[in-house]
């Protein structure tokens, strides 16, 4: 995992781990009751929601966040550090009478089964909002209250524990044991869930330019379709070589920076100019699948003069 240097996103990966180990446990729950579930995946995500979603997550925010929190004005009692605290002692209850099912789920009676997959789901939902809560509203709560010093007070009180746990190594651990316990069937791309009009309806709603380039160096992809772009371009670029695609000059630029994505010496290129009252910023990366294998570049364009003439503070709605 990357280094954080926040508190509040360091949490914010955690909870993805936890997602993570949910979804094993969603599908696995689907199964049981018709005995197709894989019983040690099962029992090692309920482990991983226990040992690191309680034993870990939870308690750094019980031992450290909530009562930084409460000391900046926040209260427990009656406020939402309160609903917190309620709904991590609901969490524990849950995975700590799954816990003891779920060994002779194989040989149990059709009720046990029904109650077990009951609790499984309850915890699904009581986990998910609970998150949503945190990520959405206590957190940027707390973002409000705590001053720079408490943010890096936490920051080390979180590395510390780690380390105290599971050694220097210890966020590493975390991500290796849960993709132990994933499968492909499990770990389903997000877009997967998206339509073919869906996903062409995102990409055109995007306020900058993407162009694609395939692992054969010719243009696949590019959106903003039929809508005014900074270097215009038509369908008839689709099936073209990238070097087809740029000035003479700048080939061999373009060359080096695509043989340093595929031999992985490289991780991105950005170049910007000015133009016509713009500030244009363009940028590669190489595009790779969950495995690491290249699948091509992507080419992002942007006007980002607009963004540089922000200032101050715009809340959302204002």
């Amino acid at each position: 995992m990357q280094e954080i240097v926040r508190w509040d996103t360091f949490l914010i990966a955690e909870h993805e781990l936890i997602e993570r180990a949910m979804a094993v446990l969603k599908a696995n729950l689907e199964l049981v009751e018709q005995d197709g579930h894989e019983p040690l995946q099962l029992k090692r995500a309920l482990d991983f929601l226990q040992e690191f979603g309680d034993k870990v997550h939870n308690v750094k925010e019980e031992l450290f966040l909530f009562p930084k929190m409460q000391e900046r004005g926040i209260p427990v009692q009656g406020g939402p550090l309160g609903v917190m605290l309620m709904e991590h002692e609901a969490e524990r209850g849950l995975l700590g009478r799954m816990a003891t099912t779920v060994v002779g789920l194989k040989e149990a009676s059709d009720e046990t089964r029904r109650t077990f997959v009951q609790e499984g789901l309850e915890y699904l939902t009581v986990r998910a909002n609970h998150i949503w809560k945190e990520n959405d509203v206590l957190y940027p709560m707390g973002r409000q209250v705590l001053s720079q010093a408490d943010a890096d007070a936490l920051l080390a009180s979180f590395r510390d524990l780690d380390v105290r746990v599971y050694g220097e190594g210890a966020r590493q651990n975390y991500a290796g044991m849960v993709a132990e316990i994933e499968d492909a069937k499990v770990r389903k791309p997000l877009v997967t869930g998206l339509s073919t009009e869906q996903l062409h309806g995102i990409m055109e709603a995007l306020p900058f330019e993407v162009t694609f380039v395939d692992t054969e160096d010719t243009v696949a992809y590019f959106n903003r379709l039929d809508k005014a772009k900074i270097f215009p371009r038509t369908r008839s670029v689709i099936g073209r070589k990238v070097e087809n695609c740029h000035p003479g000059k700048s080939v061999d630029v373009v060359r080096e920076i695509v043989q340093g994505f595929k031999d992985g010496t490289r991780d991105k290129a950005e170049f910007w100019i000015d133009m016509g009252g713009m500030k244009v910023m363009i940028r590669y990366f190489p595009v790779r699948d969950d495995n690491g294998k290249y699948l091509g570049v992507l080419e992002v364009t942007q006007d980002i003069a607009p963004i540089q003439a922000i200032k101050g503070q715009k809340r959302l709605l204002d």
